[in-house]
């Protein structure tokens, strides 16, 4: 059995529009016993939004989205037929590891829009020191995950940046591998997987620059509800039906090896994955499509730059006056050189 290679699509039920989290309390009845997993932050933003106490006990998780953290957390948690995620990637993914455990449904709410991980069923997974450990492959689906517009114009314009990062990889990474095969060689799942990827792509590049407006002045449009709907589930519907050939290559290769890295750490997923499409490209030589998405990956690589030149980091000690900007030319002029070698 080769349970990454089997067609699973995302959550059981996904539901996604304005005003979903107004039915949270039907959509929970179901259940007998049931625990909330968060992050601190993470709850205080839903609180802020949501206006009714939640009668379920409370509990943290670590921040290393680890099979040891979500294994004592089951252990904490001891007995429950619903457990409810809030929160962000990692604190989705470590709850993956607890309903596991406890042989219990997985309820979802996304408290950000900058991954699949509320979609699909498979978990990235880090060592408690937060270097990469492994992608998991959990044998339960998401049993309902729930994404109100309104709730996710909270996220912050940094985080839906990388999510667009995160998204656009893809399309490259799939597309990378597919054109090593034949299409014959291809099945009917995968060739599936690889249409949702082109629409992803499609549908990226139409709407990012009106989502990111709408997201600013924080206001729920089309285009908004496009670019969530494509970062959550349909990014997670690639490698749901194309397994292996759909999931990840080149750029999240670069990522996780990034987390070696210890001063990578704090910069976000998909602004490491979104400049690990531009290392992808660059080792195939697809010098065109690098031209392509420079202006469109800039932004994205603007959070890394932001992160370096921020005032606990240590590039101050060279330049006290260091802008994000002054970075960014800095990682040009290198790209550059690189490329005359």
């Amino acid at each position: 059995m080769n349970i990454s290679e089997e067609v699973r699509p995302g959550a059981n039920r996904y539901v996604s529009g304005q005003g979903i989290l107004q039915d949270l309390e039907s959509y929970l009845a179901p259940f007998n016993k049931l625990a909330i997993i968060t992050g601190e932050k993470s709850f205080q933003v839903f609180q802020d939004f949501y206006p009714k106490d939640l009668s379920y006990p409370v509990f943290h998780y670590d921040g290393s989205a680890s099979i040891e953290n979500g294994k004592k957390l089951a252990k904490e948690i001891g007995q429950s037929d619903g457990l409810l995620a809030i929160g962000g990637g990692r604190l989705i993914d470590t709850c993956k590891v607890v309903a596991q455990e406890l042989n219990c449904e997985l309820i979802i709410i996304p408290t950000l829009v900058s991954n699949c991980a509320p979609y699909t069923p498979v978990a990235a997974l880090y060592n408690p020191d937060h270097i990469f450990d492994k992608v998991g492959y959990l044998n339960k689906v998401s049993y309902l995950t729930l994404v109100d517009y309104d709730f996710l114009l909270a996220t912050p314009h940094d985080y839906f940046v990388a999510g667009i990062g995160d998204t656009l990889a893809k399309w490259y990474e799939m597309e990378g591998i597919v054109r090593q095969v034949s299409q014959e060689e291809l099945s009917a799942s995968v060739r599936l997987g690889f249409a949702s990827a082109k629409e992803i792509f499609k549908i990226l590049f139409a709407d990012s620059k009106a989502a990111l407006n709408d997201l600013a002045e924080q206001k729920v449009m089309p285009a908004f509800g496009r670019i969530v709907d494509t970062i959550i589930e349909l990014s997670g519907t690639v490698g749901g039906f194309a397994g292996t050939y759909g999931r990840m290559s080149g750029a999240h290769a670069l990522h996780n090896g990034l987390s070696l890295c210890s001063e990578t750490h704090p910069i976000l997923h998909g602004s490491k994955v979104a400049y690990g499409v531009l290392v992808q490209l660059a080792y195939t030589g697809d010098t065109s499509e690098i031209e392509k998405l420079l202006p469109f990956d800039l932004e994205k690589l603007q959070a890394v730059a932001k992160f370096a030149a921020s005032p606990v980091e240590s590039y101050r000690l060279i330049d006290s006056k260091v802008t994000d900007e002054k970075i960014i030319s800095a990682i040009k002029a290198l790209e550059a050189l690189g490329s005359k070698k």
